[in-house]
C-alpha cells in the first residue's frame, strides 16, 4: 500500500527538500548509491569485477528542463566511457541510460534524445561494451523502443528494458525476443494507472513469469532484473528447460541489495551484473528503491529512528 505513496513523493519537490535535509539520509543513500562522481565510482567497479561480478553503471538524474542539461548528461556518460576504457573490462562494465536525462521530454525530445545518446552508444562500442536503455513511465516507451530500434541498426548489442506490470509488455517481449537482442526484464518502479498496468503484486509476479518464459524461449539474451528468490529459482528452471547455458542469460541486481546473493550466483557460474548508480541527483532513484521493496523502507525508517 505504501508503494504508490512513495512513488508520488518521488515527484514532490517538498518531499525532496525534507528527505534531503534529514541528517540520516546521506548514510542510507550511500547504501544504494556509492558515490557522486566518476572518481568515486571507478574503485567500486574495480572491486566488484575483481570479485567475479559484472556491472552496469547509471549516472542518476531525470526530469531535466533544459537542452543544456541534456548535453551535460551526454557528457557525463562520455566521461564515464573514457574512465572505463582505462580499466579494459569490455562488456563486464556496461552502462544504463534514461532517455529523459537526454532530453526526451523536451520539445523535439525524441530527436534530441537520439542525437545525445548515439555518441554514448558509439563510444561504448569503441571500448568493447554497450548501453542499455532503461524503461521509464509508460508514456515514454514508444519513443524509447523507436530509439532502441534505430540504434540497433548500427549497434545491434544495444539493450532495452521491459516492465512486467504493464499490459503491453508480453507483446513487446515477443517482438524483442529475437536473435541478437538484449532485454532486461524488471517488475516496474513507476506509479502507473490501472488502465495500463497491473496493480496487484501477485498479478505482476505472474506476468513476470509469463514474459520471462517468452524471453527464455526466444533467441535473444535475457537479463533478469530481480532480487526475488522465487523468481531467481524459476529463471534457472526455465533456462534449463530452454536448453540455455549459464552464459546465455544473466541476473541483474541493485548495488547494496542482497550483496551475498550476488556473490553466490557468480560462484555458481552465473553471469551476475550489479546495477550501480552514482551522481548528485539521487532523490528520484532513491525513492523508487524504497517503493520497490518494503524492506528498503524499513531500513530507512529504522535508521532515522536510531540516529535521532
Amino acid at each position: 500500500m505504501l508503494g504508490p505513496v512513495i512513488l508520488a513523493a518521488s515527484r514532490s519537490e517538498k518531499m525532496r527538500r525534507i528527505v534531503s535535509a534529514a541528517p540520516v539520509t546521506k548514510p542510507v543513500v550511500n547504501r544504494f548509491i556509492p558515490g557522486e562522481t566518476v572518481d568515486q565510482v571507478i574503485p567500486i567497479v574495480s572491486d566488484l569485477t575483481a570479485k567475479g561480478l559484472e556491472v552496469t553503471l547509471d549516472v542518476v538524474g531525470e526530469d531535466i528542463t533544459t537542452v543544456e542539461q541534456s548535453y551535460a548528461a551526454r557528457d557525463a556518460y562520455l566521461e564515464l566511457v573514457e574512465r572505463l576504457k582505462d580499466l579494459g573490462l569490455g562488456e563486464r562494465a556496461e552502462m544504463s541510460v534514461k532517455l529523459s536525462m537526454f532530453g526526451q521530454a523536451l520539445p523535439g525530445g525524441h530527436e534530441l534524445a537520439l542525437a545525445n545518446v548515439r555518441p554514448v552508444v558509439e563510444a561504448a562500442a569503441a571500448i568493447g561494451t554497450t548501453v542499455t536503455l532503461d524503461a521509464e513511465d509508460h508514456t515514454t516507451l514508444d519513443s524509447m523502443f523507436a530509439i532502441h530500434e534505430e540504434l540497433r541498426k548500427d549497434f545491434p548489442q544495444t539493450g532495452c528494458v521491459i516492465q512486467a506490470y504493464l499490459f503491453r509488455t508480453e507483446a513487446d517481449a515477443r517482438r524483442l525476443a529475437a536473435a541478437g537482442s538484449r532485454v532486461r526484464i524488471v517488475k516496474g518502479a513507476y506509479k502507473e494507472p490501472a488502465e495500463v498496468a497491473y496493480q496487484n503484486k501477485a498479478e505482476i509476479d505472474k506476468a513476470y513469469v509469463r514474459i520471462l518464459k517468452i524471453l527464455m524461449d526466444g533467441e535473444g539474451y535475457p537479463m533478469i532484473g530481480s532480487h526475488d528468490p522465487r523468481l531467481i529459482a524459476i529463471t534457472q528452471e526455465l533456462a534449463r528447460k530452454a536448453g540455455r547455458k549459464l552464459d546465455e542469460y544473466e541476473f541483474q541486481m541493485l548495488y547494496g541489495i542482497r550483496s551475498e546473493e550476488h556473490l553466490r550466483l557468480a560462484a555458481e557460474g552465473h553471469r551476475m551484473r550489479v546495477y550501480t548508480a552514482y551522481g548528485t541527483d539521487w532523490y528520484g532513484y532513491f525513492m523508487r528503491r524504497l517503493a520497490e521493496k518494503p524492506a528498503n523502507l524499513l531500513f530507512f525508517v529504522r535508521s532515522m529512528i536510531t540516529k535521532n
